[in-house]
Order: structure tokens, then sequence, then C-alpha cells
């Protein structure tokens, strides 16, 4: 008789165990995905602080190399696109063509001796130097963020309750980033 009633309370431990793991894996999904989301904000700043910096470098080199006029409007038109961007896979390519044109800016700029020695620019460039590479640590931990969010929503048990988590992109290298520069004096 005794047995009988150990199997209810049994049974009902079961469940509490149950919903005390669906709860503390539906709050671990969660949190993960507000780190992919601050780990994007924070990105963000420091894309924000780079386009903030390329109209001033653009105007400084329009001073010096203004017949370099193709290079310029792809930067500005690199950087507005990134600007209008909306969607993070939206970001990621529009930052894909800022990055080369910036690339195609600064060597640029190597054929202009009195460019290279302004102070202005040298101050610009390093500047941006600087953001490239806080946007560098970034985007590696905005990976490493989206790494670990998509696992936990993809793999067992996670996949059970991800129903309205949704797998987030992750910052790829641009086309031909694999590349090396061409230098040549």
């Amino acid at each position: 008789m005794s047995i009988w009633i150990l199997i209810p309370v049994i049974v009902v431990v079961l469940l509490v165990v149950l919903v005390v793991a669906a709860i503390g894996l539906y709050n671990n999904l969660v949190k993960l995905r507000n780190r992919v989301d601050n780990a994007w904000s924070q990105m963000e700043v420091q894309l924000q602080r780079r386009a903030d910096l390329i109209p001033n470098l653009v105007e400084t080199v329009k001073g010096y190399a203004g017949h370099e006029s193709k290079t310029l409007e792809a930067v500005t038109q690199a950087r507005a696109a990134v600007m209008g961007a909306k969607t993070p896979d939206q970001k990621v390519e529009a930052e894909g063509a800022l990055d080369g044109a910036l690339g195609r800016l600064f060597a640029v700029a190597e054929s202009y001796p009195e460019l290279k020695a302004n102070g202005n620019f040298q101050q610009l460039q390093a500047q941006l130097s600087d953001t490239e590479d806080k946007i560098s640590y970034m985007r590696q931990s905005y990976n490493d963020c989206v790494m670990t969010y998509n696992t936990a929503i993809q793999t067992f048990p996670g996949v059970l309750l991800a129903g309205s988590f949704q797998p987030r992109p992750s910052f790829a290298a641009a086309e031909g980033a694999a590349a090396a520069p061409q230098v040549s004096f």
C-alpha cells in the first residue's frame, strides 16, 4: 500500500524538476540572445565612430587629391550604405564595401607625400586605425556570442524550447580579404 502513495509523489517531484529545468534552459537562451544583442550594439558604436571620421578624412584628402573623385565618391557612397543598413546582414555587406573603399583611399593617399605629412590627415588616419582595431575586437566578440547563442538554440535540449529564437548571422571576412595586399615602392 505504501508504494502506491510514493508513486504520485515521485511523479510530482519529476514534473517539478522538469519544469525547473525548462525554466532554467529558457532563461539561458534569453540571456544568450541578450548577449548577442549587446555585442551587436557595442559593435555599432564603433562602426558609427568610424562613419563619423570618414567625412573629415574625405575632405582632407579632397584638398590634396581632388582629381581622385571616383575614389572619394566610392568612400562616400559606401559610408552612406553603412548608415542606411537596417539589418545585421545589410550592415555586414555594407561594411565590406566600406573596408574596400577605405583601402583604395589610403592607397591613393600614398601617392601624395604632402597629404601623408599633413597633421590633420595623420591624426584622422591614427583615429581610424584605432577604431578599426576596436571594430575587429568587437567583431570577434560578436561572433563568439553568436556562435554560443546559435549552438544553444540548435542543440538538444535547447532546440526543444527555441521556437521563437532565430539564428543570428556572424561577421565574415570581406571578399578578397585573404589575398595579401600588393605593395610597391
